[in-house]
């Protein structure tokens, strides 16, 4: 009886402290027109362990004079300082892009972005020559060395940069595709496919795509990214909160059964939503001015009322307007992620990104909740 006891401590007590079985790729979403780290990013990228990011490169939309898709707010400089993560570019792609370009222009499209794409891996891999030749060339402390000799720095950073080969181990296309739209959509990626034979393609899975896969379909790529977040409109002011919750992410991942690879996207950020009476005025990535009590009149959770016209941004707001904050809680997402985990596999191989990295949003929550939003999966 003794040993039975004994045999029953130590299972509770293995099971109480066994860790996950794996050890998901910590990823981001970096979705700025530039991209420039210093010590502060860098300092936040070792400690969250950051080992993957998607990085917007530009987007694609559909130009209404030339009537053709056109690349367009491309990414002007990527600087990673110190940091090493493995970049993933990223392209969104407007459903018009789509729904109104023919065989023929989906073919050039997917040319133009292959071209686009190596255009900007190009210049990232000249800065990190940059990098490299200066930490060469201008060693620490170099000018208390006795007998330094300079070497020359363009040709060292012409070494660096023959070094440095353009590739990617993955592309990321973001689309929002309809049922009309698939057919196109989905012959636009086997010729992006065809442009990066040895890349991996993935693609944007959004929740109604994947609760309705039949109806959606399957995209013909290597994996899926199921993009967990903005999961109503914001536009409407009775919606609670339009990032998301729990209780609608349940909703939507109802089978474990999608035909893709999926790795998994969850949200990282707040902001505002303005109300005119019933009329909606925007969103507000900056909200500071609810800390101002003298602007403003907090009416239930998440919710105030303008005492004072303001401008915020490029939004002129005037008194009697209402504002929604929208944040996900910690324990809304790790309710999230205690349903994605029900339905879906997770490995060693899956990447969980969060959107998207930025200093503000990344000090609000916390780098240690945030790493235990990774250790949960």
């Amino acid at each position: 009886m003794k040993n039975v006891f004994f045999v029953l401590l130590f299972v509770i007590l293995s099971s109480g402290s066994r860790k996950n079985e794996h050890e998901v790729i910590r990823s981001f979403c970096y979705w700025k027109t530039s991209l420039y780290f210093q010590e502060e990013e860098d300092s936040l990228v070792k400690n969250l362990d950051i080992k993957h990011m998607y990085v917007r490169f530009f987007d694609v939309d559909y130009n209404a004079y030339s009537k053709q898709p056109l690349p367009v707010a491309t990414i002007w400089d990527i600087s990673l300082n110190k940091s090493n993560p493995e970049i993933t570019p990223s392209i969104f792609i407007t459903n018009e892009v789509v729904l109104k370009s023919d065989t023929e222009q989906l073919d050039s499209l997917a040319v133009r972005m292959a071209e686009r794409i190596k255009q900007i891996g190009k210049k990232m891999n000249d800065r990190k020559a940059e990098t490299l030749a200066s930490n060469i060339v201008y060693p620490k402390d170099y000018y208390k060395q006795e007998n330094y000799k300079r070497l020359n720095y363009d040709s060292v950073k012409s070494i660096e940069s023959a070094k440095l080969k353009v590739g990617f181990k993955e592309i990321l296309i973001d689309c929002d595709w309809t049922e009309k739209s698939q057919k196109n959509y989905f012959y636009l990626l086997k010729q992006i496919k065809n442009q990066f034979p040895s890349s991996k393609i993935t693609a944007t899975i959004r929740l109604w795509q994947y609760k309705y896969a039949s109806k959606a379909g399957i995209p013909p790529v290597d994996k899926g990214l199921l993009m967990c977040y903005n999961i109503t409109k914001p536009d409407d002011l009775q919606t609670k909160n339009s990032i998301g919750t729990s209780e609608e992410l349940a909703q939507y991942i109802t089978h474990s059964d999608y035909k893709l690879k999926l790795d998994i996207a969850l949200p990282l950020y707040s902001w505002a939503v303005a109300f005119r009476g019933n009329q909606f005025k925007g969103i507000l990535s900056d909200y500071e001015l609810i800390r101002d009590t003298s602007k403003v009149k907090k009416t239930t959770d998440g919710k105030y009322v303008l005492q004072d016209d303001i401008l915020v941004g490029q939004t002129y707001l005037r008194n009697g307007d209402e504002i929604r904050i929208e944040k996900i809680s910690d324990s809304e997402l790790n309710k999230m992620i205690s349903t994605i985990k029900s339905k879906i596999k997770i490995d060693d191989q899956t990447k969980v990104t969060f959107f998207s990295f930025d200093k503000k949003y990344i000090n609000d929550y916390g780098t240690e909740n945030i790493s235990n939003y990774y250790a949960r999966f």
